[in-house]
């Protein structure tokens, strides 16, 4: 993560512009970065979705006026924050808002009336200065992936300074949890660790690890839990950069899974521009589910319904990232944005727990694909 931002300095001189232009008769105006799809950029050279030019203004007016109270509103309460040392989640700030309100009677206007509402000003906060929720000592009640490995050591810096080391090999069947500040931990290994493994399904992954995959193979085993948190995106990150090994993602083959999890894991979101270039591991591959995979295992797929909410609006998706994302157009992604035109022609999903009725009899056969999948390099 780059150098932290002075949260501070930024403040006072945005609130100092706020009060000169009111001074002045002129109408303030609250300027940020725009966080979508229609200003991301994509360089395969760099890996990731990079934020354009484009910026988004709220200028005073009667119908603006409710933001730009609420956002200074919001920023006093993390300028507290910052002075005292004190550390939040987004959740926890929202309460304190809350508080502060029914404190004092005079700020009822600005009251909110669910979560949302005060995450979309502190993330507003965040795109006016272009900085991470972290340098506001705010942060997303996530945690890391489950995260097992017989040959990692990972040194962790506390906030007092002091040093913790945890040797994964140790842990019996507990994982190990990164926070969401992976800055602050150092990796080594104990010996040659041969690849990271990336599942989808934290279950699955389970499953794995109490079967013996990592008793049997040196690797890192992760389970991500669905669409990853910033903490996976910065722990997967930070394994790609220190340790320098090929990392698999293994999931389902749908449209939801390849846009929405292995996309953010991959290159990060539109909504998290100006977070992407900390928050993402592009060296990361597709190892499948593959559409081949199907007919060379004979997995059990299914159709996809289209009267389905859900699946209808992946699909719908998958049709405009073909379309408008410059990831899934850039000619480097092209066998990513392949599969995406198979499932939109074929109208077809597979689990990524199929693996096991290959051979219901045999534990062990998952692992066996999985292995020979990366050997025969058969991803993407």
């Amino acid at each position: 993560m780059p150098a932290r931002i002075n949260v501070e300095k930024l403040s006072v001189e945005m609130c100092e512009k706020l009060l000169r232009d009111l001074e002045r008769g002129k109408r303030p105006v609250l300027e940020a970065t725009k966080c979508s799809l229609d200003n991301s950029l994509y360089n395969p050279k760099v890996g990731y979705l990079t934020p354009g030019d484009k910026k988004v203004q709220t200028e005073l007016n009667v119908s603006s006026v409710k933001k730009m109270s609420r956002t200074i509103f919001v920023l006093e309460l993390i300028l507290r924050n910052i002075e005292s040392g004190a550390n939040n989640t987004k959740r926890e700030v929202y309460y304190i808002a809350k508080g502060e309100i029914k404190h004092n009677p005079t700020l009822k206007p600005l009251d909110f009336e669910d979560q949302n509402e005060s995450d979309e000003i502190i993330d507003f906060i965040c795109e006016m200065m272009e900085c991470y929720r972290e340098d506001l000592n705010c942060f997303a009640n996530d945690r890391g992936g489950q995260t097992y490995s017989g040959q990692l050591i990972v040194e962790e810096t506390m906030p007092d300074g002091d040093k913790a080391v945890i040797d994964l090999s140790k842990l019996g069947t507990a994982p190990f949890q990164p926070k969401n500040r992976p800055q602050s931990l150092k990796l080594k290994a104990r010996k040659k660790i041969d690849f990271c493994l990336i599942v989808e399904s934290e279950g699955t992954a389970n499953t794995l690890v109490s079967s013996g995959f990592t008793k049997r193979n040196n690797v890192i085993l992760l389970g991500a839990q669905g669409v990853p948190s910033n903490a996976v995106r910065g722990w997967t990150k930070l394994i790609q950069e220190e340790l320098a090994i090929p990392i698999y993602f293994f999931g389902d083959l749908d449209a939801y899974t390849l846009q929405n999890i292995f996309r953010t894991l991959k290159a990060g979101s539109a909504a998290s521009l100006i977070r992407n270039q900390d928050f993402s591991a592009p060296d990361v591959k597709f190892l499948g589910v593959l559409p081949e995979d199907i007919k060379k295992y004979d997995l059990p797929d299914y159709a996809v319904k289209e009267n389905d909410a859900t699946e209808s609006r992946a699909l719908k998706k998958a049709r405009d990232a073909l379309e408008n994302d410059p990831f899934f157009q850039d000619k480097k992604n092209k066998g990513l944005s392949d599969i995406l035109k198979w499932l939109l022609k074929n109208k077809r999903r597979c689990e990524q727990q199929s693996f096991f009725s290959v051979n219901p009899r045999d534990p062990l056969m998952p692992e066996k694909i999985i292995l020979d999948k990366i050997k025969n390099k058969n991803f993407v």
